[in-house]
């Protein structure tokens, strides 16, 4: 099994999670814990850059689920950037971009959450 990495930076006023390997049952409590921690210190602008994730299973999915509904609540969103086209399938298949924002780049994500805020 690869190893699952999670680096956390800031671009501007937006939180970027960078995750790296296998997002799987094993490693999906790992995202959760990041996720969780910002949404208590009140950070709800949060890209995910999926450039080096190289595998998503049903319970990495379980934890973008599991908190959209907190970070939109809060009036901000979870932007998905950089995916690889076999990690994009997966999140195709379960009709995840009619639910978030799968752009190709970080700029992109940055430049829908100025949209967003504008309207």
């Amino acid at each position: 099994m690869k190893n699952f990495s999670i680096n956390h930076r800031k671009v501007e006023t937006y939180d970027v999670l960078e995750l790296t390997g296998e997002l799987d049952a094993h490693t999906a409590s790992q995202l959760e814990t990041k996720l969780k921690r910002l949404i208590d210190q009140n950070q709800h602008h949060i890209i995910v850059n999926c450039e080096e994730l190289d595998y998503i299973a049903s319970a990495g999915l379980g934890v973008f689920m599991a908190y959209i509904e907190d970070v939109r609540t809060l009036g901000g969103d979870i932007k998905l950037t950089n995916m690889n086209p076999k990690v994009y399938n997966v999140f195709d298949l379960l009709g995840f971009p009619t639910l978030y924002d799968i752009v190709q780049q970080e700029e992109d994500a940055i430049k829908k959450f100025e949209q967003d805020e504008s309207n």
